[in-house]
């Protein structure tokens, strides 16, 4: 069963540097969803190196193959988890957009 909580800012950076470890190899998919332009997925089924929140610049990146995500200035941020299995974080960011940033293990391919 899976959990949403909303993360204290307070808590970003160290429950990021744990997750993140568990996340590389998995895939990625970027949605961002606003008003302004509705939703529209910017990333889809990359492989993940990793998540980190940098507190010093208030930014929380995503870093996978050949992109690197930043969320300038999140205003608050929730993750959903079954229990350390981490399937998604929604980020709001300063403009008030959500970016959803989804996560699976690699399809397996059938052996030639």
């Amino acid at each position: 069963m899976t959990n949403t909580i909303k993360l204290e800012r307070a808590a970003w950076k160290s429950y990021f540097d744990r997750v993140s470890k568990r996340l590389a190899g998995r895939q990625a998919e970027i949605e961002i969803a606003s008003l302004d332009v509705g939703s529209q997925i910017a990333a889809k089924w990359l492989t993940v190196f990793g998540v980190s929140y940098d507190e010093k610049n208030d930014l929380l990146a995503v870093m996978a193959e050949g992109l690197d995500h930043m969320i300038r200035h999140p205003r608050a941020v929730f993750v959903e988890s079954d229990g350390t299995d981490l399937h998604s974080i929604n980020a709001i960011d300063e403009d008030g957009a959500s970016q959803i940033v989804r996560f699976r293990e690699p399809l397996a391919l059938a052996a030639a």
